[in-house]
């Protein structure tokens, strides 16, 4: 085949692909006919399940506020919430609204939560790697928030970080560094 064909067959392959790309625009919604949409995708159940539904509910996370000091903020997560998924909307910090009042978090938000599960009211959380390079001060802030949100979603007696396996050591505003923390050793971090 020569030069030219090949080209005009390039040509001629990519108008056709281009026309299948084509959608009409308007400058009005239009209303689709539910009977058209495939693949169940307005069903009420999830496919693949027993009649499976999901139902949100709001959960509190603890940032940090304009004072320094911890505070509760509501995040939507999937009932029953668990505390992977309470930690995954707590690793991503202040929403935009938030930022703009003064919250911030002092988890880093690379911070990777490999396993977090509730054993006896005692959160276990399995990280990526430790956070001992992170500035005691802020690691306080940053614990205070974790043991805080772990509270309200079953971890009552506390809660255990391990990085790579290894047990992290967690300083305590008041106290030395202990492997379980719980919520009365960060007390004094609340507003008021």
């Amino acid at each position: 085949m020569t030069r030219v064909g090949v080209v005009a067959m390039g040509l001629a392959a990519s108008l056709a692909l281009s026309a299948c790309t084509l959608v009409p625009t308007s400058q009005r919604p239009s209303t689709i006919n539910p009977k058209v949409v495939p693949l169940g995708l307005l069903g009420q159940v999830i496919p693949g399940t027993n009649n499976g539904r999901v139902v949100f509910i709001t959960q509190p996370v603890y940032m940090v506020d304009a004072t320094g000091h911890l505070a509760p903020s509501s995040r939507i997560v999937p009932s029953p919430p668990t505390l992977f998924s309470v930690l995954r909307e707590l690793i991503l910090g202040p929403t935009d609204i938030e930022v703009g009042t003064g919250y911030t978090s002092a988890i880093p938000s690379d911070l990777v939560v490999t396993q977090a599960t509730i054993v006896h009211g005692v959160g276990l959380i399995q990280i990526a790697r430790s956070m001992a390079s992170i500035p005691r001060q802020q690691l306080i802030l940053a614990i205070g928030q974790i043991v805080k949100t772990a509270y309200y979603v079953g971890a009552t007696r506390g809660i255990r970080i391990s990085a790579a396996g290894v047990p992290e050591r967690l300083p305590r505003p008041n106290g030395p560094p202990a492997t379980l923390v719980t919520v009365a050793d960060y007390q004094s971090l609340l507003n008021g």
